[in-house]
């Protein structure tokens, strides 16, 4: 009969904390193990002798001795060691191990379950794209790594709210809403020149399409009456040619929108309200065919139809934080860390984004989360102290907004770069990218690197079925324990009194051990908002899978033995799905 499982590092720690009371009981000291790079090293490490020894005055090896000569006797301990200036080894018997996969599917869905929360309230917010048009691949990266980073807090013990923040109330909608209006007005056969800073995509003329196939003519108005007062509209060749149009171009695509307000009056809401939901309404479908939902999308406007932001500028000027300059109303960021002040109010009295974004966050903290996450663009670094400046000035604590940076994904077909300009049209969707290779390999890719990264998505190589790409060969694990648990025909709870004493060989221990460490990874995940810790892990423990499946047989004759490694790769499967699903992939029963 299999011992029950004791979790190694809970008992050395305890073990350890007892050893060094004897010694030093007042050194005021929490033990830490850390598992040595090197196999050869042993199990765990402890370095407790060196962090003692100055306090006792006495060399670390030393003391290393002394708590192991008062280290209670365990029959979990193989033997230890004294290395380098003091570290003190620890080698472990089988037996510490062998009871770990019966342990596994014991636990079930709570195997790698860790308290590091102890649900504490926790938002995520993310991807929160501009609804102006389709989400495109870097989007995507931001979505897959929010959602994984917000499933693993809540492994670890958090209790995480989920939030999209749209922008539904600045320029950029009104580009849109004009962009889709011009469009429309073309098919009423006015045509006025389409601005080269517009939004060119073809969903726009699809969305103009709907609205004429709607209200006809209802909006329609002459090219001349849109142009009257319009500065002259660069063409898409020379915008592209010279730089210095850049400022005429945008001052032209602003005289447009007033235009388009002032001839369409009431009418312009629609035309807004129709571009918003359209692209929104395609925006959360495509998440929740990529398996992100949210629980919360906040409305930018908000904000302004319910006074947040006036009360946050309040704030900040009670707290003697704002000033007036050629009519704008400036916030002091430079006295916070940022560059240079701020605008939060232009002189035509309109808000600015920064403005809003102050109050979404004041908000944030008035719903009660210990901690807010924002996902940003890498791009968006420089807005870091900005926000977290204002908040201070407000009289919040910064402290409580953390931001994990999101470098967009660079996709590679065929070795060549593909281009990417959202307001051109010319862009990989994030849908186009599912429909090449798949949600599995899209949100496992999109993770695979530290998310403040580069990272190149290799197209070929996510739709690849080889060892080479690491989806297949994590989900090829899988599925290749499904099928040997399918050729047995048993159940899983035919295996919980296996005798696992009988795990003995090299790459049966290796693999328990791997198994080990995932409550450790999801935790360090959580600790870290490293989703690709999750991934590298599971790619290892597929590496361990795959090497046992070649050295060892499972369905041997021997009853015992086979129960026993039938035991271990059904443990195995559990934690392989477990991961799997923390990073949104499917774990398939066949391959």
């Amino acid at each position: 009969m299999t011992r029950p499982y004791l979790d190694p590092k809970t008992h050395l720690t305890e073990l350890f904390t007892l050893a060094l009371a004897r010694i030093a009981p007042d050194a005021g000291l929490a033990i830490e193990l850390e598992r040595p790079k090197q196999a050869s090293h042993g199990d765990w490490a402890c370095n407790a002798a060196m962090q003692l020894a100055r306090s006792l005055k006495r060399n670390p090896r030393q003391v290393a001795g002394e708590l192991l000569a008062n280290l209670p006797v365990s029959d979990l301990i193989d033997k230890t060691e004294i290395a380098g200036p003091g570290f003190i080894n620890v080698f472990l018997k089988p037996a510490a191990l062998q009871s770990l996969a019966a342990h596994i599917l014991e636990q079930g869905v709570h195997f790698g379950r860790v308290n590091l929360g102890r649900g504490a309230r926790i938002q995520v917010e993310f991807v929160s794209a501009n609804p102006t048009g389709p989400l495109h691949v870097g989007h995507g990266r931001g979505a897959a790594y929010g959602a994984s980073l917000a499933n693993i807090l809540t492994q670890a013990g958090y209790a995480v709210e989920r939030e999209y923040y749209v922008n539904d109330a600045g320029r950029q909608m009104d580009i849109l809403a004009l962009s889709t209006w011009l469009r429309y007005l073309g098919l009423c056969g006015e045509f006025v020149p389409f601005p080269p800073n517009a939004y060119q995509g073809d969903y726009v003329k699809l969305m103009a399409e709907s609205v004429f196939s709607l209200h006809a003519e209802r909006y329609k108005r002459t090219a001349a009456q849109v142009l009257e007062g319009v500065p002259g509209i660069p063409s898409a060749e020379e915008y592209a040619q010279r730089p210095d149009l850049k400022d005429a171009a945008e001052e032209a695509l602003d005289a447009l929108i007033v235009a388009a307000k002032r001839l369409l009056g009431p009418d312009y809401a629609y035309l807004h309200g129709h571009a918003l939901e359209e692209q929104l309404g395609d925006c959360r479908n495509d998440l929740t065919e990529f398996g992100v939902t949210f629980d919360c999308w906040f409305s930018e406007r908000t904000l302004h139809e319910s006074g947040l932001i006036d009360r946050a500028v309040a704030q900040l000027r009670q707290h003697g934080h704002l000033y007036e300059q050629d009519g704008a109303l400036w916030f002091r960021s430079s006295a916070f860390g940022d560059e240079k002040d701020r605008v939060v109010r232009r002189e035509n009295g309109i808000y600015t984004y920064f403005a809003a974004d102050i109050a979404y966050h004041l908000n944030k903290f008035e719903r009660g989360y210990a901690r807010v996450i924002d996902v940003w663009g890498a791009d968006h670094h420089g807005y870091i102290p900005r926000v977290k400046g204002a908040l201070k000035a407000a009289g919040a604590d910064p402290d409580r907004l953390e931001v994990s940076l999101v470098q967009f994904a660079v996709l590679y077909r065929e070795g060549q770069k593909v281009p990417m300009s959202t307001r051109a049209g010319q862009y990989v969707t994030l849908r186009e990218l599912r429909a090449e290779v798949g949600n599995d390999a899209a949100r496992f890719f999109y993770v695979l690197r530290k998310s403040d990264q580069h990272l190149d998505f290799d197209l070929d190589l996510a739709k690849s079925q080889s060892n080479e790409n690491p989806v297949y060969y994590i989900q090829y694990a899988h599925a290749r324990i499904c099928s040997v648990l399918g050729a047995w025909g048993g159940q899983e709870a035919d295996l919980a009194e296996a005798d696992a004493g009988l795990l003995v060989h090299p790459m049966e221990l290796a693999l328990l051990k791997r198994l080990a460490e995932y409550p450790e990874m999801v935790a360090a995940a959580a600790r870290e908002y490293a989703p690709h810790l999750i991934a590298y892990y599971l790619r290892d423990l597929a590496a361990d899978l795959h090497g046992l499946y070649t050295a060892c047989q499972f369905l041997v004759e021997d009853q015992a033995l086979r129960a026993a490694r039938l035991l271990l790769i059904a443990a195995t499967r559990r934690v392989l799905a477990d991961g799997l699903v923390l990073l949104g992939v499917s774990a398939p029963e066949k391959m």
